[in-house]
């Protein structure tokens, strides 16, 4: 039984940094990046992850990528069409998580989603994603960091 979001505190805080990968970073030898929305694991652990967001057929959820500690995947290739995007990420060896208050569809196994409403009626997992503002750019990295809680409660 999964239990709400708000009762997923623990001894660490798992903190998100946000990074826009933007043209000036590359090298003027290198060749021009290609746009996309990538995620990147800076913690120790493997790490698997999922997405959720709208597109013309409606909300979707996607998962799972497997990141090894210190690798980076692709979650949407192409130039991001939406401002927000969603994302639910689980540390396989610590359990700690990064998640937040937007529910989608999930389950345990491989999977793409339509639509985000009834999920245990259809008959899979309820889980609370966190938001990714993008401002509306077209490439976007997300980087995964834990960082050691210094205070109690839930933020």
């Amino acid at each position: 039984m999964r239990l709400p979001f708000l009762y997923h505190v623990r001894r660490f805080k798992l903190l998100l940094l946000l990074t826009v990968l933007t043209p000036m970073f590359l090298s003027a030898a290198a060749e021009p990046a290609e746009a996309n929305l990538q995620i990147c694991n800076r913690t120790e652990n493997r790490v698997g992850v999922a997405i959720g967001y709208k597109d013309d057929q409606g909300w979707a959820t996607e998962g799972w990528w497997n990141l090894p500690n210190g690798d980076c995947k692709v979650l949407l290739h192409g130039p991001l069409v939406a401002r927000f995007y969603y994302v639910y990420a689980l540390d396989y060896d610590t359990g700690e998580e990064w998640s937040g208050p937007a529910f989608m569809c999930t389950q345990e196994k491989e999977f793409t989603i339509r639509g985000i409403n009834d999920c245990p009626d259809r008959g899979f997992d309820r889980t609370g994603f966190f938001e990714v503002d993008t401002g509306a750019e077209e490439n976007w990295t997300i980087h995964l960091v834990e960082t050691e809680q210094t205070g109690s409660g839930a933020s």
